[in-house]
């Protein structure tokens, strides 16, 4: 399986959203502070992830979410969770 998935830092209330095929492995790495991306933004939390069985469609699944209008799909999918 691989995941798309979309972190919120609770510094600074971004969010980052990335790809992997090991999620556990993924997560603990932002956590640690090991992917630059994300370094000075920690600590992060996960707040939505997809899986797919296709490392091409996670990948386009990724860029798409990247999108403006895959911003909107995920303001409007988290819609409650964001007002946190």
């Amino acid at each position: 399986m691989y995941y798309v998935y979309v972190l919120r830092s609770l510094k600074d209330n971004k969010i980052y959203t990335g790809f992997t095929a090991d999620l556990k492995k993924r997560l603990e790495m932002h956590n640690k502070g090991q992917i630059p991306g994300t370094k000075y933004r920690l600590p992060l939390e996960l707040i939505y992830y997809e899986a797919c069985v296709n490392k091409n469609d996670a990948l386009r699944r990724e860029k798409y979410l990247k999108t403006t209008y895959g911003g909107r799909y995920l303001k409007s999918r988290l819609k409650d969770h964001l007002k946190v």
